[in-house]
This record gives structure tokens, sequence and C-alpha cells, in this order.
């Protein structure tokens, strides 16, 4: 069996009762065609690097899954038909599973965190200037000196 990682985007406007059912669907999906799911992260709203279907955020949810090489034809072929998926993607990887992602904040609960938690950046030495160069009048160009 194969490892691969299926990254999916559902419309933010769905309800949660149904996204859940929805993101429980293609969990089973992969359980009834002979594999297993690992890991399955939920990353919540994020906005879209551009819209689709007029809309400017998405649901996203990761799934790691261990299936055998016809299931991911056949859970791409499920996303497609949905119309509460937006976008979707399926690779394969190998190696470990990856660590589990802690969530991102808002950018506006970033900058309200307290400037106390958030290490002082460090002032750098003043350099003082250097002492400007005395001018030696002993040579002068050959047309002044005329």
């Amino acid at each position: 069996m194969n490892q691969y990682e299926v990254m999916y985007v559902i419309d933010p406007t769905l309800e949660d009762s149904a996204r859940v059912e929805l993101i429980n669907r293609f969990s089973e999906l992969v359980k009834k065609n002979g594999g297993e799911v690992d890991r399955v992260d939920e990353w919540g709203k994020r906005r879209l690097a551009y819209a689709i279907q007029y809309k400017t955020e998405g649901y996203y949810v990761l799934m790691y899954i261990k299936a055998p090489a016809e299931l991911p034809r056949e859970i791409e072929r499920n996303m497609q038909i949905s119309d509460s998926v937006l976008r979707y993607l399926t690779v394969r990887y190998e190696g470990e599973l990856p660590a589990k992602r802690e969530p991102l904040k808002p950018y506006a609960a970033r900058e309200a965190a307290p400037a106390e938690a958030a290490p002082a950046p460090a002032e750098a030495p003043v350099a003082e200037p250097a002492p400007a160069a005395e001018i030696v009048d002993d040579e002068k160009p050959e047309s002044e000196a005329e």
C-alpha cells in the first residue's frame, strides 16, 4: 500500500453538520475500498489565493491515508462529483507521517499579542562617525596654479 496526502477545500458556507458529514464520507470511502486513514487535519477557514466560484475563502482539510494504487482516482472522482468541494489534490509521499501542524492564529490576533511575550530586538551599537579627513592644500591643479 502507498501513502497519500489528500488536500481538499470545502465551500465555507456549508453548515457545520454537513461539513462533518462530508469529511466522514471521504474517510469512509477510503476504509470501504481497502485503505486506512492515518489522520485528518482540519485547517479551518483560510483565504484563497484567487476567487473560486466567486468565493474568496475556503475550509481546508488535509487527510493522510494508506491505500492501494487505484484508490486516489476513486477519491478524486467522488470529490469532483461533490458540489461542496471547491478544489482537491492527491499526492503520494514516502517516509514518516509529518507532525500535526498547529492552527495559525488570525492576523489580527497576532498583532494584539502582548509586546512582553515577543523578545525585544537587540539594539545595535551606534558607531561614532569617523573624523573628517583633513584636506591638504599643498597640491593645486595646474589650471589653478597659473
